[in-house]
Parts: C-alpha cells; structure tokens; sequence
C-alpha cells in the first residue's frame, strides 16, 4: 500500500534530502512505519514574493495492513494508474490508425498491448527528416506541405514546448507520464506540477516509442495520406491511402491533427457528421524572460526555475486569455498551407532561449464565421492566415509590432529592448491588418487589463508576432457513447483533431479512451 504525505514546505534553496527527511519524520511522528520514499509532486508557492516555498508531496511504501487514518496531509493512493488489457487477437482485420500524433500514438499502444498491433499511416515523415524538413523551411521558406511542423511523426506537439500538465482528472495520466519516461522522458515529469519534455527530448522519445511498435508488429507508413473512406450498410468498409491504394478496413481510429483540413472536407463529403465548433485565435507576445521571473518571483528569481504566467481577461462579450506559454523558447513558423501564415511556441527543456512567448487569444464563436457550413472555421483560419502572409511579404516573413503600437493603432517603426525570436525574417507592421476586428478589440482591453496584473506587460519593448489561428481544432466531429462516428460503427474519431482534447495528455487520454471502447466491444460482441 502506497501512502503521500503532503504540504511539505522548504525554502527556495535546499536539498531533496531535505524534503525525504522531513517525511520520514512526519511519518514517525504519526507511529506509522514506512520506507521507500520518493518525492510524488513539486509545486512552488509564489503568492508571497518575500517568502516564496516549494511544496512538496512525497509518496512511501506502508504495510497493506497499516492503519491509516487519511487527513489534508497524508493520503492513501490508489495504484490502479496502470492500464491492464489482455493480449490476445479479437480483430477480425487489422486495425488502423489514422495520425501519429500523442493520441494516434497510444492508441497504437494499446491496441499493441492488446495484441492486435495496428497498420499506422502519416501523412508526414519520421521525426529525423520531418526535423530536417522543417529546419529547411524556417531558412529558406521552402514549404514541404505535407510533412511540417503541424504534419510528421509526433504531431503539432513536437514542435512546442512539450507541455504535458492538463486540467482532466483521469488517473490514467500518470501511466502516459509513465510510458513516455520509459521512452526516456525526463524522470522529473512524474512529480513537476506543470511537467514538460521540451521539444529536443520529446524527438528521441518519439524514435524510441516507434521502435517499440515495429519490433511488436505494427506497420507504420509515413508519407501516406487517407484520401478517401467508404462504408457499406452503416459500416467502414475501405479506405484509400494517397488517391491510389485500397485496403479493406473494419476499425478505423481517426487521430488526425487540428490542421488536416483537406481530410475534413474528405470526411464531411463521406457523410461524416461534422459540427462547427469554437476555438481562439490571435497573436504571440514576446517579453525578456528576466522580466517575467522577476515580476513573479522577485528578488529570487535567478534561484528558480524559469517563470510562466497565465492570465485571462473576460471583457463584456469576448474573453483574452494567454496559452501555451513558453519559458525561455522560440516563435516558430507553424505554417502547414502555401501562402498562409501562423504562428506557435516551442521551447527546448532546458528553456535557455533569451525570451519567453505565449498565445495572447481571442475566443472565436461559430456565430463569427462567415457561413452556416461545420467547415466554416477552417475558412476563418485561412482568410487571415492569408492576410498575414501578404502582410509579411509573401515570402512566409512574419509581421511583428510593439504591443504599445497596437494598441494605439499604429504600424511600428523600430524595436526596441525585445528582439523577435520568430524561426524566420520578420516584417514591422501593424497586426490589426490581419485580424478581424472583435479580436483586435478584445486583445486591446486585455493587454491593459495584463498590464495592471503584470506591470510593464504592453510596454518595456514586448513584441507580438502574428498570426495565431491554430490554438484547436476549428470543427468537432461528432461521436457516440461508444466512441463512434455517430452512425458510422467502425470509425473512432479522436483527440485534438476531432475536436476532444487540447494538448498532448488530453489527446492521448482520448487516443487511450477510444482503443479500449474497440476492445470492449469486441469482447462483448457488439
């Protein structure tokens, strides 16, 4: 039996072996035996600038018969986070799975471990020459649109910061935690409170991952796109790779990434039931990340980790909210289409870069768009992702303005103590060019309100680079309490592609829902 003892605080400066002993004594105090103590959960408690504390949960082996008696501080944990599936064949065809980002990935893994190793198709390359690929594209401008940063082994979240906290309470999160430190995650994901890989280590765990499945049975096949899908009497029947093969397929698991735009109008012509829905769009804001550490640290910001911050703005009708912040990291050249132009965050994990960047976002409503169709927003993302290209040069340069200068509506004519970090030329221009109007509003009313909570927020030189369109996916493809396409037995729409997550653990949660819903049905018969 496990045991966590929790709300051990130490100052800024100490020694793990300073937190262990202080559990050790907890424990003894409590005239509870136990050994093999590990730290479970690090937090920092940053609300007192003068007195700044890490908090501590640490977890320890107790005899099953142990009485306990559980309070605020010391808990009995379950360890049931493992996922269990018996492995034998129950498929009458090989399954297949549509995408390799985190919720194609698990999906494959379980379905492996399950015994029923899946055929995986890509539409991108393995991570070696899709990194080549995109390197190239940041230096040149020559797009490959079919393996980029939002295309290729790994999905968009490769090229990020590698965040892996989420908001879902799922036990199941530790055992995704889990499985990617024994790909060679950093061990310390597993107790961090907002733990992340960063995107140089998650490309080895990706490499690693992918040997497990082929030496287990699967078939990957990069640079294969689904080009077509057929059902017969309610059912998938076929699918087609690259406009040319036909493989005959019974369970299809649909992973596909919130950019695959040319696979939602495939899917919504097939009569795939598509739905509009919501996400957020607007810009990158740049600062020094000295000046983020300080303003939430203070005086002991060099002995702490690299700062982040989260800020949300709720206005009269819209909200403004940061995302995807990104310590120490890049603006990247996240553009999947020729001649449009957006922009994402990525951050190595060590987060050694000179600034920091985040999302500064717009919600966005179905109402917004330009017709009634459920592919209008991907229509919204292109007109001002086109908008954006042209205002950088049309050359893939991306527009950049002080966030002062935006806010007093005129283009900027020089930067001042920020430097742009953006994988590419950037252009001084003035951002409102290529955002709608409501957003350019709302944004205005928010960076004031962030400046009051972050002073110096919109000023002190920040720089924001446009355009940021891709926060989610634009559309939700409906499904059914089995995890079906709604009236489609057979196709498993998931993740962040089909509308049910937001980052890397929440989609493979999903990818992980969906395998064991196919394997239940089979061991039930349905």
């Amino acid at each position: 039996m496990q045991i966590v003892i929790n709300n051990i605080k130490m100052p800024v400066n100490h020694k793990i072996e300073d937190v262990l002993l202080a559990a050790q004594e907890f424990v003894r105090q409590q005239c509870i035996y136990a050994d093999n103590f590990y730290i479970y959960r690090q937090s920092i408690d940053a609300r007192h600038k003068k007195s700044i504390k890490y908090i501590y949960s640490v977890a320890a082996e107790v005899n099953n018969g142990a009485k306990i008696l559980p309070n605020s501080n010391l808990q009995i944990i379950s360890q049931n986070d493992e996922i269990k599936v018996e492995s034998k064949k129950m498929f009458k065809k090989r399954p297949v799975v549509v995408g390799m980002g985190p919720c194609g990935l698990f999906t494959a893994y379980i379905l492996t471990l399950s015994g029923n190793p899946p055929l995986i198709i890509e539409r991108g390359g393995m991570v070696e020459e899709r990194v080549k690929s995109v390197e190239e594209f940041w230096n040149s401008g020559k797009l490959n649109t079919e393996s980029n940063v939002q295309f290729g082994e790994g999905g968009a979240g490769t090229f990020s910061d590698g965040k892996l906290n989420t908001g879902i309470k799922d036990k199941r999160q530790r055992f995704i935690l889990k499985t990617f430190v024994r790909f060679g995650a950093p061990n310390d994901i597993l107790y961090k409170s907002k733990p992340h890989i960063g995107t140089d280590k998650l490309r080895n765990v990706l490499i690693n991952m992918r040997k497990y499945l082929l030496d287990n049975g699967c078939e990957i096949q990069f640079n294969t796109t689904l080009t077509s899908l057929k059902m017969r009497n309610g059912k998938v029947s076929e699918i087609e790779l690259n406009n040319d093969k036909v493989i005959e397929c019974d369970k299809l698991f649909l992973s596909i990434g919130h950019s695959s735009r040319d696979t939602y109008e495939m899917l919504y012509k097939a009569g795939v039931k598509i739905e509009a829905k919501p996400f957020a769009a607007g810009v990158r804001i740049e600062h020094k990340q000295e000046f983020i550490s300080r303003s939430q640290y203070g005086v002991e910001w060099k002995s702490l980790p690299l700062a982040d911050y989260k800020l949300v703005y709720n206005g009269k009708d819209r909200s403004c909210y940061s995302f995807c912040m990104c310590p120490g990291g890049y603006v990247v050249n996240a553009s999947s289409e020729d001649e449009r132009l957006v922009v994402n965050g990525m951050s190595d994990y060590k987060r050694d870069a000179e600034n920091a960047n985040s999302a500064l976002v717009v919600s966005v409503r179905p109402e917004d768009f330009e017709t009634n169709s459920p592919l209008a927003g991907i229509e919204f993302q292109r007109k001002y992702e086109s908008m954006a290209f042209k205002l950088g040069g049309s050359d893939f340069s991306a527009p950049v303005q002080l966030a002062k200068d935006f806010l007093t509506g005129k283009k900027s004519s020089q930067l001042e103590s920020v430097n742009p970090s953006f994988t590419g030329k950037t252009v001084l221009s003035d951002l409102r060019s290529c955002l709608p109007k409501f957003i350019s509003v709302t944004l205005s009313e928010g960076l004031r309100y962030f400046d009051n909570k972050i002073k110096g927020f919109a000023s002190g030189g920040a720089i924001m680079t446009g355009v940021e369109m891709r926060t989610s996916a634009p559309v939700k493809i409906a499904r059914d309490s089995n995890f079906e396409s709604v009236g489609i037995q057979g196709l498993y729409p998931a993740g962040e592609g089909a509308g049910y997550a937001g980052g890397i653990i929440s989609a493979a949660l999903d990818g992980i829902r969906v395998a064991l819903a196919a394997i239940e049905s089979c061991n039930t018969g349905y």
